[in-house]
């Protein structure tokens, strides 16, 4: 495929790229709930650069998505690189954890000439080459080392970055999204206050903590946008999204339906509920207790054509239990 050549992507986005951008807000609300307001941050920025309205040297977008762990930041991210540029495959996830000494900058762009490694690329800068039109992820970024951080103000400034080789990179074309856990504590205090608050206020709120961990020349050049805890009507929104996926695999598979009752969901949510995560356990819920049980299920009726309906129930002690149709 050419997008495989060239790492331009023939797809979705260049089909029809603004309509692709004036979608992607609905498309992020069906796939990210209870994170409305950083959803529309998003979307109106993204919309902006794409109009030819922004700064026409950074790259399309330049954004921290700060919150608890499981709120989706990640698959925010996901989302984006799937409806902008038609798949995960143009996205790059790098973990800043790795990167908290300053001698590991050359990982991201690459050895100089006669330092061990030179020629082979660096991680950041050799995916942009290959891909200058997608999503990149940098996954925690406060944990950081700061002479590394130091490396993405010509990025966000400029949008251009030389390699080991002395090789001109080019950033224009990508979305950079950062995510991090601080004030996390700070957002949760907020969020409890009142359901309703106003995330502009929470992100300025959050802005001394942010000030520590970054330098205010860097966090200037940074959308910041809080990313609040899930409500409950957010995750049941999630959990029944979830289940709607596993129906959909189902029917594709089986040409089975899935029904269920609110007391599933109910499950799904309290284990949820005990393991504090946010929504990263209803995957796990559904994955470990759900679907190997539910598999057992279709494997030992395999031969029957009669059936067109698999209910699920759980029962007061939390034991699942399948009946065909």
């Amino acid at each position: 495929m050419i997008s495989d050549w060239t790492g331009i992507p023939m797809g979705k986005m260049l089909q029809d790229e603004a309509e692709t951008t004036l979608s992607l807000k609905q498309s992020l609300n069906d796939n990210i709930k209870g994170q409305e307001f950083a959803i529309e941050a998003l979307s109106e920025g993204i919309q902006t650069a794409k109009a030819g309205l922004g700064n026409p040297e950074a790259p399309t977008g330049v954004f921290l998505l700060v919150g608890p762990s499981g709120v989706g930041k990640t698959e925010t991210a996901r989302a984006i690189a799937d409806q902008m540029f038609g798949g995960e495959r143009f996205m790059t996830t790098i973990n800043m954890s790795e990167f908290q000494e300053k001698h590991t900058v050359s990982r991201l762009i690459g050895s100089p000439p006669g330092y061990v490694g030179y020629g082979e690329g660096g991680m950041l800068t050799e995916a942009v080459r290959q891909r200058p039109y997608s999503v990149v992820l940098l996954d925690e970024v406060e944990k950081a080392d700061p002479e590394v951080l130091n490396l993405f103000y010509q990025v966000f400034d400029k949008g251009t970055l030389n390699d080991g080789e002395g090789r001109t990179i080019d950033f224009k074309n990508t979305l950079i999204i950062m995510t991090s856990n601080l004030a996390t504590h700070e957002i949760e205090s907020l969020a409890q206050q009142s359901k309703d608050i106003d995330a502009n206020i929470v992100a300025e709120a959050i802005r001394p903590t942010l000030n520590q961990h970054f330098k205010p020349a860097l966090l200037a050049r940074m959308s910041v946008l809080p990313f609040m805890p899930l409500s409950d009507d957010a995750m049941t929104d999630i959990i029944h999204h979830k289940l709607g996926k596993v129906s959909e695999r189902l029917k594709s598979h089986h040409k089975l339906s899935l029904s269920y009752q609110e007391n599933l969901v109910e499950f799904v949510l309290g284990n949820c509920r005990l393991a504090e995560t946010g929504a990263r356990n209803i995957d796990a819920v559904i994955n470990r207790q759900l679907l190997p049980q539910l598999s057992t299920q279709l494997l030992v009726h395999d031969k029957d054509d009669a059936h067109t309906t698999i209910a699920v129930d759980v029962d007061e002690q939390g034991t699942l239990s399948y009946e065909f149709s």
